[in-house]
């Protein structure tokens, strides 16, 4: 008799786990399909609002947009982009921009002397820098 109650309490179980994933994947497709019909009524009422007005073009119906959002679609692409063919563009990217400033980054390590260097000359030049400049504005006025 327990033998039986618990092959039932599994098959309970197992029945109430497929049923939650059924209704799961019915209020997706509900609501996948709401916000696709949502989408193409806000285009609907853009395209209406601004079109008309900006570019003289005619008001156009909800059908007409779904339209319009289907063609935008195929001709500019789902934006998906490609699984893990993705990963690898990002390393080669990573790679580019890790080699790119390679020049300016070896120059990078002189500059922890900066601070030295301003405390020992750096004032002192740049004042007479200053002063340089200064006496050339004078004598070109």
């Amino acid at each position: 008799m327990d033998r039986k109650r618990e092959i039932e309490k599994r098959v309970e179980s197992n029945v109430e786990y497929y049923v939650k994933k059924i209704v799961k994947v019915i209020a997706m497709v509900i609501l996948a399909g709401a916000l696709f019909f949502l989408a193409n009524y806000v285009l609907m009422r853009l395209w209406n609002w601004l079109m008309p007005d900006l570019f003289g073009l005619a008001t156009i119906t909800f059908w007409q947009a779904l339209g319009i959002l289907v063609m935008a679609k195929i001709i500019f692409g789902f934006g998906g982009g490609g699984g893990k063919s993705k990963g690898g563009s990002h390393q080669r990217r990573k790679h580019r921009s890790n080699h790119k400033c390679s020049s300016l980054r070896r120059d990078f390590d002189e500059w922890k002397h900066y601070d030295q260097f301003w405390k020992e000359e750096g004032e002192e030049a740049f004042k007479a820098y200053v002063a340089k400049i200064k006496n050339e504005n004078h004598e070109n006025s």
